[in-house]
């Protein structure tokens, strides 16, 4: 069976969805019950927040995949080291809690029994710790791989903005599956009374997807016409280069719009921009750029594409997903609803990049 045929990946596709469908369950609880408590984060070596939703949707996530494909290994973001220690015994209780009671959650239709889900299956302590571990895998050209982001946006998601829980499958370096949850997200953007909550799925030759959170409800992507006015970018300044987009912008006479997480694929996708622009941050004393990591990136790719989009590197090459758990070099990110504009994007870039060279240059001594 080729990679893109219409029953390519469809076991796979199921179990996805139903991983992050109840990953989003467990964000939504841990917003709405304990998010505010702020002892219920922990800090990476970035210093960005980890919070116990991320572990409790990665043990949910993790528990499903091995289950459906115990084969198969999974990049993930984190590891449960934090959890085992005295100190984090509270953190520790509620993660468990939390990951079992999404797991063990009624079947909907799609879902199965076999994959580790519903009330007959116990989920001990170190049972969910081991399958948060599990995403420790590095990576690599010449394998099948699945990648998670449990909380894709974590400060978007603290403050109750935009979040997404991410999953793709990899193989030999090519994203055949893209899965996105967006809790947050407006079902319908022009008619905010419908709720919010989405899911996004993509496959292969198979088209793009969104459907509500309770898993019903298929819409393919763009179910709109794509509005050409805006430039989604990340919420974070100290996450890309904001005044060379800003160039950008102006120079295709574009608006900014700010948004956390890989949600600004999904809004992409579905016709709400006409382009996602992610540049390297600037480094002061020789400190090398953020290197992107596969998971920040792969579903979304994927989305884009089977929407009809295209995504590249600054430069207008591919992405690379198959060097490890990175992506390498960190030359920007370029994703349009269209390849006509993509040309525009990349040549545009060229010159705001000229721009700001030559500013730098003048102002050495």
């Amino acid at each position: 069976m080729s990679l893109t045929s219409s029953e390519a990946f469809s076991v796979e596709k199921h179990v996805a969805i139903a991983a992050v469908r109840r990953a989003c369950l467990v964000t939504c609880t841990v917003f709405n019950q304990l998010v505010r408590d702020k002892t219920d984060t922990l800090k990476k070596e970035d210093e960005s927040p980890v919070t116990v939703g991320d572990y409790a949707a990665q043990a949910v996530i993790n528990t499903v995949l091995r289950n459906a494909f115990p084969k198969d290994p999974i990049v993930g973001e984190e590891g449960a080291d934090a959890l085992r220690q005295e100190s984090n015994v509270r953190l520790r209780e509620r993660v468990v809690s939390l990951a079992t009671n999404a797991l063990q959650e009624d079947l909907i239709d799609g879902e199965e029994a076999q994959w580790g889900l519903g009330s007959h299956h116990e989920h001990s302590s170190e049972v969910l710790l081991k399958a948060i571990d599990e995403g420790s895998d590095m990576g690599g050209p010449s394998k099948r791989m699945w990648t998670v982001d449990p909380i894709d946006g974590t400060k978007g998601f603290l403050r109750g903005g935009q979040y997404a829980v991410c999953l793709s499958l990899i193989v030999n370096s090519q994203v055949v599956l893209g899965v996105i949850g967006c809790p947050n997200l407006q079902i319908y953007p022009a008619n905010p009374d419908e709720g919010k909550g989405c899911i996004f799925v993509a496959v292969r030759g198979q088209g793009a997807f969104q459907i509500a959170l309770s898993g019903t409800g298929a819409i393919k992507l763009p179910y709109f016409p794509p509005e050409k006015s805006y430039v989604l970018q990340s919420e974070e300044p100290k996450h890309t280069n904001m005044p060379l987009i800003r160039r950008v912008s102006d120079e295709l006479h574009l608006t900014e719009w700010g948004m956390d997480s890989q949600a600004k694929y999904c809004c992409l996708a579905r016709g709400e921009g006409a382009v996602y622009l992610r540049m390297p941050a600037p480094t002061v004393g020789g400190k090398q750029p953020y290197e992107e990591r596969i998971w920040d990136h792969a579903p979304g790719s994927i989305l884009v594409e089977e929407a009809g989009g295209k995504i590249t590197d600054s430069e207008g090459a591919p992405l690379r997903f198959g060097l490890g758990r990175g992506m390498g070099e960190n030359r920007g990110f370029v994703a349009t609803v269209d390849e006509g504009l993509h040309g525009r994007v990349v040549s545009a870039i060229k010159r705001a990049q000229f721009t700001e060279d030559a500013k730098k240059t003048k102002a050495t001594p």
